[in-house]
Order: structure tokens, then C-alpha cells, then sequence
């Protein structure tokens, strides 16, 4: 798809009736509308800086070599492994009304370095690698805290709601992202996209502390309210995310989730990279690439997110939707198996992001809503990051065995439909606890939240 057709068809998805998003805001209610909105658009800013800075990361990996792509995702484990003991030690330090911004604080500063760096050092290979290792670990740790304080400020019954809603605005903000990229890497370069990513991260702390001054007026109806605050710590030692996720059969079911879906997402990553590689020889012809399929996936998963997902949810239930991601992984897998072609790999990668990211992710975050604070921001943050990036880990060398063992594409596609099958089963187990716990809940509402 080239660049003209891409920008046409983001118009076209902004400019979609407006009474199919009066529909979406319909099942809002009229206490809920402010913190819906301001949700929608921190999601929004939050992911197109995100978007803009995700091609340089792609881009990085090509400037050190696609080979050793699995040290790369080494680097970033063990990155990531250090960084989450020690957010459960600031959490226990510092009150979570402070906390939350100030991650995003932490992320600004380490963005001036990098610009600094890349000035100093452009195309700089060691520069690349921890440029890679680096953006790999923080920007889990930001979607991660986002999602928990949206799991922490709505209810169960307001996040089936509201989450499709919500991470459509995230599909919509990526959709600007990649447009700001592939528009003006050529006349600003990779310090300006850092320069404009600052600004929106500046914007997202500010909506961050509007929303948190928003959680009072959610408290009703009070049986199916939030009734944590934000003006507290969360006692523990560095390693109580660690321990409350070995405690529950809950978190480590999480855990798996997150590690299959990751699985399947590594290894078609690592063939796309691959490919671009070959493709390219510049650095701004591949962060265009990447960047143009980022809009295209981004595009289908506002459109699914709008068009379909709360639907999904509100009617089928949670654990419908935690399943159709698996479902289709092991229909794309099963076509590359017949067809291992350059579309078919290309096609079977859009489909895996963009049922993860319109689907999978949407879907699992309602699963929080029922999990007690410390649960929420230590063990959650745990599976998300270090799950997450074990997850990339150990993909990544199972994908360089299957390599040195010459198997090839069709080797990696067929570990692709055990893991997808696999991931399935997972889903379907973690979606019925999820709807047994928010059942006695909303039958008894002082039972405790899950751990």
C-alpha cells in the first residue's frame, strides 16, 4: 500500500458516520463521559508517540544486524528483569497520584539522551542496540501502567464497556503516529520524530492527573464501583510482584497467556524483519516500511475496535473474545503453511497484530478489574514486562535453532499453530474464572477481588 492510499484510507476511517460512533458512546453513561474521553485521548497521544518512536526501535534492529536479533531481545530481557523490581520499589515508596506521571517523566529524560546520542553518533551500532534494548523494556512498562490505571480507575462492568472505546482511541493515535513518521522522517530526520514524541508524552502527563482527579465521580452505582484511591503506596519488598504472581493460579495463568501470545508474535516479527532487510539498503526507506505497515495494522484495529469489539464483549462475553485471537493465529499459520509466500508472511503478520492489539489486549485488561490493587500495579506489571519479554526471549533462540537446524519458514509456521492452539486453551480457562469472580461479585459485592 503506498503512502497516498494509506493517508486516503485514514481519512476515510475519520470520517466514519458519525452515528456509529454515537452508537460506541452510547453504552457511556452520563457520569462516565468525562473520564471516557479523557481515557481516549491520553490512549491517543500515548500511542501515536508511541508509533512514532516504534519505527526508529525496527529500524535499529536492521542498523545492528538481523542475525543477531536474538541478542538484541537478550539485551532487552535482562534490561527488563532489572526494571520491574525496581518500579515495585518506587511503588512502595512513592504515593501512586505521583508514581504514575512520574514514569513518564523518567521516559522524557531518557529520550533527550538518546536525541543527544544520536547526534553524536549517528548510525552508531552500539547506539542502535541500546537504543532497541532500551524503547523494547520502557514502552512495555507505559502501556502496562496505562492499562493498570484504566483497570484500577473503571469498574468490571464499566471496562466491558469502555476498554473497546477506550484502546480505539490507542488504534487511532497509532494511526497518526505512523502518518507523522513515513510524512516527515525525510525533512526532520530521527532527532525531529524524538522531538515530537517529547511534546506528546508532555501532553499525556497532563491528562494522566485529569484522570485521576476524575475517580471520585466514578463511585456509583457503588456495587460495581472502583473503591481503591490514588493517594497512597503499595508496601512490599522489590520482588512482591514476583511473589504474588508464583501465589496465584490467576496470575500465572495470565503469565502463560501473555508468553503464547508472544511466542507467536516473535516468530512472524523475525521473518518480517528479515525480509525488510533484504529489501532495503537505506535506514529511512526501512523506517518508512515499517511505519507503513504500522498504519495499515493500526487502521483495521481502530476500525475492528469500533465497529466490533465492545459488541463482542457486551454479547458474547470475555472469554469469546480472549479466544478469537487464537482462532485466527491458527487459521494464518495453517495458510502459510500452504502458501509460504512474501504476502502470506506479510498478511499472517498484520493479522497477528492486529488481533492482539484490537483484541487480545482489550479483552485481557477487563481481566484486571477484578484483581486487588497490589495485584494490579506489582504482579501485572511483572507479567506484562518481564512475562512479556521472556516471552520475546525465548521465541527468539527457539526461532534461531529452528534456523541453524535449516528448517525454515515452514518449521517456525508449524511451532506457530501449537503455540496459537495452545494459547487458545489458555484463554478459554482464564476467561471463565474471570466471569465466575465478576458473577459472585456482582452476587455478593464484598467478596475480595482476586489475587
Amino acid at each position: 500500500m503506498t503512502l497516498p492510499q494509506t493517508k486516503q484510507l485514514w481519512l476515510r476511517v475519520l470520517q466514519m458516520p458519525l452515528a456509529r460512533l454515537s452508537s460506541v458512546m452510547g453504552h457511556v453513561q452520563r457520569h462516565e463521559r468525562k473520564a471516557a474521553v479523557l481515557a481516549f485521548a491520553c490512549n491517543f497521544l500515548l500511542l501515536s508517540s508511541y508509533y512514532i518512536l516504534r519505527p526508529l526501535r525496527d529500524t535499529m534492529a536492521t542498523v545492528f544486524g538481523v542475525n543477531e536479533l536474538q541478542n538484541l531481545f537478550t539485551g532487552t530481557f535482562v534490561l527488563t528483569l532489572l526494571c520491574s523490581p525496581l518500579f515495585a520499589w518506587f511503588a512502595a515508596r512513592v504515593a501512586l497520584s505521583k508514581l504514575l506521571p512520574g514514569v513518564f517523566w523518567f521516559f522524557l529524560s531518557n529520550l533527550l539522551i538518546f536525541y543527544l546520542l544520536f547526534q553524536i553518533a549517528p548510525g552508531g551500532r552500539w547506539v542502535a542496540a541500546a537504543y532497541f534494548c532500551w524503547f523494547s523494556t520502557v514502552n512495555l512498562i507505559l502501556i502496562s501502567v496505562f492499562w493498570t490505571f484504566m483497570a484500577d480507575l473503571f469498574s468490571a462492568g464499566q471496562a466491558t464497556r469502555l476498554f473497546g472505546f477506550i484502546a480505539a482511541g490507542g488504534s487511532l493515535g497509532a494511526i497518526m503516529g505512523s502518518i507523522v513518521t513515513t510524512s516527515f522522517v525525510a525533512i526532520v530526520g530521527m532527532n525531529g520524530l524524538l522531538a515530537i514524541a517529547i511534546a506528546g508524552f508532555l501532553l499525556v502527563i497532563v491528562l494522566l492527573h485529569m484522570l485521576m482527579r476524575e475517580k471520585r465521580g466514578l463511585h456509583e452505582p457503588a456495587f460495581d464501583a472502583p473503591t481503591t484511591t490514588f493517594d497512597h503506596t503499595l508496601p512490599g519488598n522489590p520482588l512482591r510482584g514476583f511473589a504474588l504472581l508464583l501465589k496465584s493460579p490467576n496470575m500465572m495463568a495470565q503469565t502463560a497467556f501473555i508468553l503464547l501470545m508472544t511466542w507467536i508474535a516473535t516468530i512472524l516479527y523475525f521473518l518480517q524483519t528479515d525480509l525488510i532487510a533484504q529489501a532495503y539498503s537505506d535506514v529511512e526507506r526501512r523506517t518508512i516500511a515499517f511505519a507503513d505497515v504500522d498504519l495499515f495494522v493500526n487502521i483495521c484495529s481502530a476500525a475492528v475496535l469500533i465497529l466490533g469489539l465492545g459488541r463482542v464483549m457486551r454479547k458474547f462475553g470475555v472469554t469469546a473474545s480472549l479466544v478469537l485471537s487464537p482462532v485466527i493465529m491458527v487459521a494464518a499459520c495453517v495458510g502459510l503453511i500452504l502458501a509460504p509466500t512474501l504476502i502470506m508472511v506479510q498478511t499472517a503478520r498484520a493479522l497477528q497484530r492486529i488481533s492482539q492489539y484490537a483484541i487480545a489486549r482489550p479483552s485481557r485488561e477487563v481481566l484486571f478489574t477484578v484483581v486487588d490493587q497490589q495485584s494490579k500495579y506489582k504482579a501485572k506489571n511483572v507479567i506484562d514486562t518481564v512475562g512479556y519479554r521472556f516471552g520475546d526471549l525465548t521465541a527468539a533462540w527457539m526461532q534461531a535453532a529452528l534456523r541453524a537446524g535449516g528448517f525454515g519458514i515452514l518449521g517456525a509456521v508449524a511451532l506457530g499453530v501449537g503455540v496459537s492452539a495452545a494459547w487458545g486453551f489458555v484463554a478459554v480457562a482464564l476467561g471463565r474464572r474471570y466471569e465466575a469472580i465478576r458473577g459472585a461479585r456482582e452476587v455478593n459485592p464484598v467478596v475480595p477481588a482476586a489475587g
